[in-house]
């Protein structure tokens, strides 16, 4: 029994030391997730749906101190709706169609990390998005002429990260984004913002 616990403790000091970063290094990070996108706006009837995708990218983080960074993100973002109905310039509509908007989106965020040994952290900062495609599911129209071409806003996540050697790190993250800007050209109405929440897998490397 006593071998069993001395051996618990070395264990759990290797795992402590391999968990906290040290200040002035740099960690890169590689993820992929699902999301859930949708629309908001100030006078939505809610009968818009949550449009299912993915989202896949590369990350960045130098850290302050074992418990402060900052981490840039680059990603390939799936947003979009179901259930839209559009109007368009030549007099045609469509209804329950599911917008497919596809972004190149770049967060910039602070990171706290937290827990005995640092392996909770808490991101938050803003993101720009550059418009890839816009698509609607019923004819496969190109809609993106009537889609401003960035989406500036705000991120949030939260994650836990898992030593699985001594170098490399295995992590679970759920991470929010919200629109300030219209995601539409000439708009008449009120704001339309996107919206998107998702769920990612990922690892993690110290960099040199």
């Amino acid at each position: 029994m006593k071998k069993v616990f001395t051996t618990l403790l070395i264990l759990l000091g290797i795992y402590s030391v391999s968990s906290a970063q040290k200040r002035n290094t740099t960690e890169f990070g590689a993820n992929i997730g699902y999301n859930a996108a949708n629309i908001d706006y100030s006078h939505s009837d809610g009968s818009n749906d949550y449009k299912g995708g993915f989202n896949a990218g590369v990350s960045l983080e130098y850290y302050f101190s074992d418990r402060w960074g900052f981490k840039g993100k680059v990603i390939y973002d799936q947003k979009g709706w179901g259930n839209a109905s559009l109007n368009f310039p030549d007099g045609s509509s469509v209804d329950g169609a599911t917008i497919h908007l596809d972004y190149i989106t770049i967060p910039l965020m602070a990171d706290w990390h937290f827990g005995r040994t640092r392996n909770w952290y808490l991101n938050f900062g803003t993101y720009l998005g550059f418009l890839l495609n816009a698509k609607e599911s019923v004819d496969n129209t190109d809609l993106k002429d009537g889609f401003n071409n960035t989406d500036f806003g705000l991120a949030l996540g939260i994650g836990v990260k898992f030593p699985i050697s001594n170098k490399v790190k295995f992590f679970i993250e759920a991470d929010g984004q919200s629109g300030l800007t219209d995601i539409f050209k000439d708009n008449p109405y009120s704001s339309i913002r996107n919206t998107r929440s998702s769920l990612n897998i990922g690892f993690l490397i110290p960099m040199k």
